[in-house]
């Protein structure tokens, strides 16, 4: 099925923007919603400049919330979280009661924590933590920030809490494809491993052209390395290395599956470029990767299926036991 879509102004009928989108014809109303929400995804980034555009109680604060927005969408880079955040606390320097840039901010900050990508993590937090309870204070009922809380949650090893504030956000939003990545990666941690894989394609399928696009590969492939697919494993985490590079999980879990598969060169560059990338001494000896890595493991089931994979493959790739 080719379903064209396009977006006009009604009063100058100028075309505002159009896109096809070829779809193989299967549950017709399953095709709906995805079309739809691939409409959705699509569309967000035009509606923004549009919106930019109409005026504004305070314009000055609502532009430096698109650029914000903007600066998200460079990727997980420290320099890019900086830049959101400064962007974020211009706005609310101008505009202190904007709901929208508290939760925006605030999720940055969360973000930033879960990633391990910041040198003042307390601080981060407690600003994070202040930001949401002001906004759902005025805005109980606010999809950006029941996103925010889902991640602090998400950070301080609370997946169960998590869990429910992003399907929060999913009712209110079913595109919401960072919604649909972190509620996996909270079933994951939960032990419900076989949910990950669904909810990260549904994203996929959603904004296949997404600036985190590799995070959601790379949880497809340490999936499939979780539970012995360790062929379909390398094949998903390529996917994820080769749309961002500058990700290091992806190159860590490629390092293991090369290292089961039997391709100890390959292993061994992987193994290489994470360490070069995480910038620590984790990989120093399984030993010390257990006393890292611990807050991505979740339940005995999970940690079962990191000792048997994941940590099995990084000793073939070369790390040593202590």
């Amino acid at each position: 099925m080719r379903i064209n879509a396009q977006l006009i102004d009604a009063e100058t009928d100028k075309h505002l923007w159009t896109d096809r989108f070829d779809r193989d014809m299967g549950d017709f109303f399953a095709l709906q919603n995805e079309i739809t929400g691939r409409i959705a995804n699509a569309l967000n980034l035009e509606l923004v400049g549009l919106e930019a555009a109409r005026p504004a109680d305070h314009p000055e604060a609502l532009d430096y919330i698109f650029r914000g927005r903007a600066a998200n969408n460079k990727g997980s880079s420290r320099d890019a979280y900086a830049e959101a955040i400064d962007q974020y606390e211009h706005a609310l320097a101008l505009d202190p009661g904007s709901v929208e840039a508290q939760s925006l901010l605030a999720s940055t900050l969360g973000n930033r924590l879960v990633e391990g990508k910041t040198d003042s993590a307390a601080a981060d937090l407690e600003r994070a933590e202040g930001l949401i309870e002001r906004a759902l204070a005025t805005s109980p009922l606010d999809p950006l920030a029941h996103f925010a809380k889902g991640l602090l949650l998400r950070f301080q090893s609370r997946p169960e809490e998590a869990i429910h504030e992003f399907e929060t956000v999913l009712a209110f939003n079913p595109n919401s494809t960072g919604a649909l990545h972190l509620l996996g990666w909270c079933k994951w941690l939960t032990g419900s491993i076989d949910e990950v894989i669904p909810l990260a394609e549904q994203a996929i399928r959603l904004s296949p052209r997404d600036p985190y696009i590799a995070n959601r590969y790379g949880r497809i492939g340490a999936v499939h390395l979780l539970q012995s697919r360790t062929d379909e494993a390398i094949v998903w985490l390529k996917k994820g290395r080769n749309a961002d590079p500058r990700q290091p999980y992806n190159h860590a879990f490629l390092a293991s599956a090369y290292g089961l598969k039997g391709e100890p060169d390959h292993a061994a560059a992987e193994l290489a470029e994470a360490r070069r990338l995480f910038g620590d001494d984790r990989f120093s000896s399984i030993a010390r990767l257990r006393t890292t890595e611990n807050s991505n493991w979740g339940v005995p089931k999970i940690r079962a299926l990191f000792e048997t994979t994941y940590f099995a493959g990084l000793r073939k790739a070369g790390v040593p036991e202590e």
